[in-house]
């Protein structure tokens, strides 16, 4: 194993240092236990929204903290949920009069430990509420959850409802947001390597050189099959068929198609990917009307990539176009 750290015991924490030196305008990091937190908050009269989970799929979350999107992301050890102290002391530092909103992946650790934080922020008459995002369309059931997994659609989720809990929305409508989201936004993946924890200090699964997992999950959990590797037209094309039939997606529906790295996949790939994955979408009558491209919810260094189509109308459209600043995403400012 080589990486750039010192110790793995405290890869996380010397890394939410950088985080904060890096971007001190738009975030502070706290410790024990470790919070990413918005410049200003809290901020008043505004609904805090709030995410989290393992770290190593990084910008999510502490990248996305800041104007128009979290309030805080509340960061477990690589791979591991956080713990339900760590959660209420990002409402308490976040929530005022307006409330607060959990955005929760779909992992077993994650619900239960949210959960757990949301009742005893309740406990102290905070009006908390989550929801949680199953948008992977690879399985039904894995070793890390109950159901289908959070995946690339939580970016989407996170930047709509920080749009609108900031622009004024209260508690129930940005709720309700959120839950429109999550019914119309769906993910698949594909690796071609395997991440490697840093404390573990060797891959987390192996491939042969002519192998791909297909469907696979963002902690390097497998997918719906190991399947020979094949050229991107005939990967882009799989991956485009998991996703519309799903849903399913139909000719007239207009999208926000994000095209996904897990980490270690060059710009170069990707750009090649997204666009053959927009000519697919417009065969099919798919109309593109929003794209994000590039690195924003990894595995470690995994080389693979995931894509995420959300469907849209107008208001979601407004909300994704609002003005955010974080660390990983800026525009309209």
């Amino acid at each position: 194993m080589k990486k750039i750290i010192n110790d793995p015991s405290t890869v996380v924490e010397e890394s939410l240092r950088g985080l904060a030196a890096a971007h001190q305008d738009i975030l502070r990091v706290q410790t024990d236990p470790a919070l990413v937190v918005r410049a200003d908050a809290p901020v008043a009269d505004k609904v805090a929204v709030i995410s989290g989970g393992g770290s190593g799929h990084e910008p999510l979350h502490g990248g996305f903290v800041g104007l128009g999107m979290l309030d805080a992301a509340v960061p477990g050890a690589v791979f591991t949920s956080p713990t339900p102290d760590a959660v209420q002391a990002a409402v308490l530092a976040t929530a005022g009069s307006a409330g607060a909103l959990l955005i929760v992946k779909n992992y077993t650790g994650d619900v239960l430990n949210f959960e757990t934080a949301a009742e005893l922020a309740a406990a102290e008459d905070i009006d908390v509420r989550s929801v949680v995002i199953d948008d992977d369309v690879a399985v039904k059931d894995s070793t890390y959850t109950a159901g289908r997994r959070g995946v690339g659609g939580t970016v989407l989720l996170e930047k709509i409802t920080g749009a609108a809990a900031e622009r004024g929305d209260s508690l129930d409508d940005v709720e309700s947001l959120a839950r429109k989201v999550i019914g119309q936004v769906r993910s698949i993946g594909v690796a071609l390597t395997p991440p490697t924890v840093p404390h573990a200090g060797e891959p987390s699964f192996t491939l042969a050189d002519n192998e791909i997992e297909f469907g696979i999950g963002i902690h390097g959990e497998p997918g719906r099959e190991r399947i020979p590797a094949e050229p991107a037209d005939a990967l882009v094309a799989r991956l485009v068929d998991a996703v519309v039939e799903d849903l399913p997606f139909t000719k007239g529906d207009r999208v926000l198609l994000f095209t996904n790295s897990m980490g270690g996949t060059p710009l170069i790939e990707l750009y090649l990917a997204h666009g053959i994955a927009e000519k697919l979408l417009a065969e099919r009558g798919i109309v593109v009307e929003r794209r994000l491209v590039g690195p924003y919810i990894t595995s470690l260094e995994m080389q693979g990539m995931s894509l995420t189509l959300l469907k849209i109308d107008d208001e979601l459209t407004e909300l994704w176009d609002a003005p955010v600043n974080t660390a990983a995403l800026r525009w309209g400012i």
